[in-house]
């Protein structure tokens, strides 16, 4: 049997090549002799960075810059193999990373992305000609005040007061005006190409505030808070530069960061599986593979919006094969998974248990559904062969 695995990582606790390798025990624990291919996958989030160097053959350099809570943390700027031009590559995880906030220090109204900006910076130090940023796996929610800031934009209040963007949302109805004369020169010679969740978006009410705050510690209160903010940022934003960001595909990715990206340093959205899959394409696995498994940290509504489980599974159907999903968690709204692609979604959780205690054992669980998962297709296969069930045709799988 040949199977296919394109995971993703789950949030906080394994990247996805350490689900991969989770994933690949479980099916040799059942199958030793099968012909497994792991292709892991990034959303622009944790990982991006480190994953599209290798898969171009190219560098790692690393730096410190501002973390989310204004403390100082290590992070890597990659250089693409195989460019004609040199190509950066930057993940805001590794500068405003919902990982970086302690648990008991998360509140999206104060973190900031005030360290995407340096990474930037830095990479136009390093010579870049192009900078390819992935954006995913958040813990601000700043519309990108702090990065545009780090950049040289000027943020003011109703008395021509300068505003420190460093204090994240906080801020931002307070700022009456913006300034962009200062802004680094050389972003206007170069291009920056951000990979996001196509789907997010800035303002209204599936806005960014509303949708991801809460797991990122915002209350009820904190939430109509940011959102107030985002709309009156959107207006300033359309005020400086003319440009609409308040609905834009995009413009809400990594807590609005995907609107200060392009209002403001005149970067370009795409949708990050598009730009994931220039450098990856999994289309000649899927059709030589009998089975895929895909993963991610949680399956709900929000997956066919850019999730990968959800754009795997749609490639995958377009070759006629089966996809299992496995899941830390499974949420609201699961079930419309059904209509995209995913055969079968299953939870790695065994018992209950705190989030702590499953991150401790999220490893062997991964490991153990997959297992699981693949004793359940082998009783199906046998069952197939024996019994005509309405879905089979004489006994065969239809």
């Amino acid at each position: 049997m040949k199977i296919l695995l394109v995971p993703s990582g789950f949030k906080e606790s394994l990247g996805a090549q350490q689900v991969a390798n989770c994933m690949k025990k479980g099916i040799l624990n059942v199958l030793p002799h099968a012909d497994i291919v792991s292709v892991p996958l990034v959303d622009g989030g944790e990982g991006f960075t480190e994953a599209m160097v290798k898969w171009t053959n190219g560098s790692l350099h690393d730096v410190v810059v501002t973390g989310p809570i204004n403390q100082k943390v290590a992070a890597s700027i990659g250089f693409l193999g195989h460019s004609t031009e040199r190509t950066a590559v930057i993940e805001m995880a590794a500068a405003a990373g919902l990982k970086l906030v302690p648990r008991a220090q998360r509140n999206p109204v104060k973190t900031t992305s005030f360290g995407v900006g340096e990474l930037i910076k830095a990479a136009l130090d390093m010579g870049a000609e192009r900078i390819l940023l992935g954006c995913g796996d958040s813990g601000i929610n700043d519309g990108g005040i702090g990065m545009a800031e780090a950049l040289g934009v000027r943020f003011f209040d109703k008395n021509l007061l300068r505003i420190d963007a460093k204090k994240g949302a906080a801020v931002l109805k307070k700022i009456s005006s913006i300034d962009i004369s200062a802004r680094d020169e050389r972003l206007g010679n170069i291009p920056i190409d951000v990979a996001c969740n196509w789907h997010n978006v800035l303002c209204g009410s599936n806005g960014v505030a509303r949708v991801f705050g809460p797991q990122k510690g915002a209350t009820e209160r904190q939430i109509f808070e940011l959102e107030s903010g985002l709309e009156h940022y959107a207006a300033l934003i359309k005020e400086a530069v003319g440009c609409c960001v308040r609905k834009m595909p995009g413009g809400g990715a990594s807590g609005g960061l995907g609107a200060g990206l392009h209002g403001l340093i005149g970067a370009t959205l795409h949708s990050r599986y598009d730009v994931i899959m220039k450098y990856m394409d999994i289309d000649e696995y899927l059709q030589e593979t009998d089975l895929v498994f895909t993963a991610e940290g949680s399956i709900d509504f929000q997956t066919p919006r850019g999730k990968i489980p959800a754009e795997v599974a749609s490639k995958a159907k377009a070759y006629g094969k089966p996809v299992i999903a496995i899941a830390g968690t499974i949420g609201k709204g699961a079930s419309i998974n059904y209509h995209h692609g995913i055969d079968v979604f299953t939870s790695i959780l065994q018992s209950p248990s705190s989030l702590e205690q499953a991150m401790e054992k999220t490893e062997d669980w991964v490991m153990e559904c997959t297992e699981a998962s693949m004793r359940t297709v082998l009783v199906g296969l046998e069952l197939a062969a024996s019994v005509p069930f309405p879905f089979t045709n004489g006994g065969k799988v239809s």
